[in-house]
């Protein structure tokens, strides 16, 4: 019994120094996607209007109106946008600039 935890533990432990140094396959990693996303501190933390916002990042100003109001909640795409939003703006703006 033993035997068999400690060899699931080393098999995560292997899996996690691939991951970390980049030679893992993608096809056992996941990712985390939060099921709530405050959009309006993401906003205010950036120091944008809503309408600066909506337009940085593309996001009809409707909507992220009823993402703010709690009238709505983004689904997980916008979510998952909103963390690379709140967590590396600079790489969201790289990505857009210049897209047709």
């Amino acid at each position: 019994m033993a035997k068999r935890a400690f060899d699931r533990i080393m098999r995560g432990v292997d899996s996690a120094r691939a991951f970390a140094a980049g030679t893992a396959g993608r096809a056992g990693c996941r990712v985390h996607v939060p099921r709530r996303v405050n959009v309006r501190a993401i906003r205010r933390n950036l120091g944008l209007s809503q309408h600066e916002f909506s337009a940085r990042f593309g996001i009809s100003l409707h909507t992220l109106r009823k993402w703010e109001q709690r009238g709505r909640s983004p689904e997980g795409p916008a979510r998952a946008y909103l963390r690379v939003i709140e967590r590396n703006p600079r790489a969201v703006d790289e990505a857009l600039r210049g897209a047709p």
